[in-house]
């Protein structure tokens, strides 16, 4: 949405060497690719420091393409999940922002089970500081980015065992409520 883009320029005009990229399956048409292009320089992006591409041909190309990140800004209202996890997989720290309803809290809940909670924005003034500290910060940034796939490892977001005895405690409580034959 254009007040995302000017939340993201107002990050890369904070931080004057940075760069930001964005991949869509829609950026393979140039003609949306150039009108998206045109709405971030409308709102102060300079076209030179922004890279607009279509998707990569294998999942490997695909992971291999978060070693050109340091930063993900997770998009807003609605959050990245599948990316979130696939950046954070990466090494590359995520900066996500809180909203009011489910696909806008999927980030906060990532961010909370990797007990990263100084990445969680309240507010769009709260996730540019974030985010530019974090670029400011060589070192923070550099180990943090070097525990992030262990933290992710080790997370509630990738125990199997405990999601599965939840899983299985809630269909059980389900059958027990709602499809268990009365009792006389």
């Amino acid at each position: 949405t254009p007040h995302v883009m000017r939340v993201w320029i107002d990050i890369m005009n904070c931080v004057p060497r940075s760069r930001l990229l964005l991949k869509n399956r829609s950026l393979d048409n140039p003609r949306l690719k150039q009108l998206i292009l045109d709405e971030l320089c409308k709102h102060g992006a300079d076209a030179k420091r922004v890279e607009l591409r279509s998707p990569d041909i294998s999942s490997v190309e695909h992971l291999n393409g978060y070693n050109l990140l340091d930063i993900a800004l997770d998009s807003f209202p609605y959050n990245g999940t599948t990316t979130t996890c696939e950046a954070l997989w990466m090494g590359v720290p995520v900066v996500t922002l809180a909203g009011n309803n489910h696909v806008s809290r999927v980030g906060m809940s990532q961010m909370t089970n990797l007990g990263l909670p100084e990445l969680i924005a309240r507010d769009t003034n709260d996730y540019v500081n974030i985010a530019v500290a974090l670029a400011n910060d060589v070192p923070r940034l550099t180990a943090l980015r070097s525990g992030l796939r262990e933290r992710l490892k080790n997370s509630p977001l990738m125990n199997v065992t405990r999601f599965t005895k939840n899983l299985e405690e809630a269909f059980d409580l389900i059958w027990k409520k709602y499809l268990a034959e009365p009792k006389a």
